[in-house]
C-alpha cells in the first residue's frame, strides 16, 4: 500500500474528529524502523495536546484501520503532539504561526543555499516569507520547499 493511500485513508477516519475542541490532524509517516513498521500520527490543537486526546484519536484510527485494513504488514500505530518543532504542511500553518521562528530546507538550492531560517513573515499565493538574521526579506515558493519547521528560542 502507498503512504499516500495510507494518508488518505487516515485523513478519512480521522475526519469525524476534526475541530473538536480545535484538533486537528499535523501529520502522518509510515515508516519501516528494524524490524518494526510504525504509522505514527501527530495531532494538535490551540491549547495543545492532551493524553485524553491522543488516547480518543488511537482508538478511532485503530477502529477504522482494523475496519478498512489498508495495510498488510504489522505495524505499531502511535498517536502524539507534533512536538515543539513542529511541521508546517499547509497554508493555514503558515498563516498560524506568522511572527515565529522557523527554519526551511528547499529540495533545490536557491540563491545558493538551501538552508533557510528566520522569522515567518507571511505566506500569500503560494510564497513562503521570512526574515533572515540580516533583516532581509527571503521568499520561497512553497513547491520549492521539501521541509518546514517551527524553531525552539530560548
Amino acid at each position: 500500500m502507498s503512504k499516500n493511500k495510507i494518508n488518505e485513508i487516515v485523513g478519512k477516519i480521522f475526519e469525524p474528529l476534526q475541530g473538536i475542541d480545535g484538533l486537528e490532524l499535523v501529520d502522518i509517516e509510515y515508516v519501516k524502523e528494524g524490524a518494526n513498521y510504525y504509522l505514527r500520527v501527530f495531532i494538535d490543537k490551540p491549547k495543545g495536546i492532551t493524553l485524553e486526546d491522543c488516547t480518543l484519536v488511537n482508538e478511532e484510527l485503530s477502529q477504522g484501520l482494523d475496519r478498512e485494513d489498508p495495510i498488510p504488514e504489522s505495524y505499531i500505530l502511535e498517536v502524539s503532539s507534533p512536538g515543539l518543532e513542529r511541521p508546517l504542511k499547509k497554508e493555514k500553518d503558515y498563516i498560524r504561526f506568522t511572527g515565529r521562528e522557523i527554519k526551511i530546507k528547499t529540495f533545490v538550492p536557491l540563491e545558493g543555499q538551501k538552508v533557510f531560517t528566520g522569522i515567518l513573515k507571511g505566506f500569500k499565493d503560494e510564497i513562503v516569507s521570512l526574515q533572515n538574521e540580516k533583516g532581509e526579506i527571503k521568499e520561497i515558493p512553497l513547491e520549492k520547499v521539501a521541509k518546514a519547521n517551527l524553531m525552539v528560542v530560548f
